[in-house]
């Protein structure tokens, strides 16, 4: 899967991913207003609003972009109607040939891992019947409980051609809480053990560039990658040499404070090895005064603005 988003980025020459979180604060005024007033003040009026939000949004960026990342927990807000809107979009996504990025940190072990696992990029069997039940190409994953949680993961990937991101080093201002604490044995951070075993599940799921797991020629990468926020850019430069085959999630750009000239260090010089994330910076682009001209009518407009801006700031500070 890992080649198949290598192939995207190339073709469109955007290392982005747009994150789809919708809020009912994002939803334009109009889009919610049109389906309150056909299904009243419902979870179902929202569930329709946020999926033609999203409609919105993809068809203004799908020709910028090699993928978008929906977070799942902007959707479970809304119950059942908004894990709806989720599937929905996820289906969309593919229509429009964009690779789906679950944000959905899950993190578990055995069994329960595993349903996490077949739920979101397996199959199930019903009957004679081989069911993608919510269908992303890849997930993030809480390590949290070590290897007994993502091998599970590591075991769907390699089954059928999808990937995972793993946890290593956030954006939010707190993570050094746990991210950072020095370890006795070796005076290390925890976050680089962390990349090490990133390193390990990787190489049980390199990518050949075929399509296959197999050995590390084609793209070269593993199926396996890492979050590492641009929040922390020296240590996305100590990570980036742990890791060096194992493509980087990087949150925290825009509205978290993470801009260009963060971003360099988590790049190979391949110029691949990194995927750059901007959510509300882009789909709540239009509420920003630097895109306010197009206001709420025009806010797929906006995002595509914005999605533009950011392509170029990555262009002149990192390549």
């Amino acid at each position: 899967m890992i080649s198949k988003l290598i192939s995207e980025i190339k073709k469109k020459g955007a290392p982005i991913v747009v994150g789809l979180d919708p809020q009912l604060g994002f939803v334009p005024q109009q889009i919610l207003d049109k389906y309150y007033s056909e299904m009243g003040y419902t979870l179902e009026a929202v569930s329709e609003a946020i999926y033609e939000y999203n409609v919105g949004l993809m068809d203004a960026v799908a020709d910028l972009i090699p993928a978008v990342k929906p977070q799942i927990a902007m959707y479970e807000q809304f119950g059942i109607p908004g894990l709806v809107a989720y599937k929905k979009t996820v289906d969309y996504a593919h229509k429009k040939g964009l690779v789906v990025i679950g944000d959905i940190k899950r993190g578990d072990i055995g069994s329960t891992s595993t349903a996490y696992a077949i739920g979101h990029i397996g199959t199930v069997k019903i009957g004679d019947q081989e069911i993608d039940p919510i269908d992303e190409d890849i997930v993030t994953v809480n390590p949290y409980l070590g290897t007994d949680g993502v091998k599970p993961f590591v075991d769907v990937c390699n089954q059928n051609d999808k990937g995972i991101f793993v946890l290593v080093k956030t954006s939010n201002p707190s993570s050094g809480e746990f991210q950072d604490q020095i370890l006795s044995e070796d005076g290390r951070p925890l976050y680089e053990k962390v990349a090490e075993k990133v390193v390990e599940w990787g190489n049980e799921s390199m990518d050949d560039g075929t399509g296959k797991n197999g050995s590390a020629d084609g793209a070269g990468y593993s199926n396996v990658g890492a979050v590492v926020g641009a929040t922390y850019p020296e240590m996305g430069i100590a990570l980036r040499k742990l890791m060096p085959k194992n493509y980087i999630l990087v949150p925290g750009y825009g509205a978290q404070g993470g801009s260009g000239k963060d971003l360099k260090g988590f790049f190979n010089e391949d110029g691949l090895g990194a995927i750059i994330n901007s959510s509300r910076g882009i789909i709540a682009a239009y509420k920003n005064e630097k895109y306010a001209e197009f206001g709420a009518e025009g806010y797929a407009d906006a995002a595509r603005k914005a999605t533009e801006d950011m392509i170029e700031d990555i262009r002149v500070n990192v390549f």
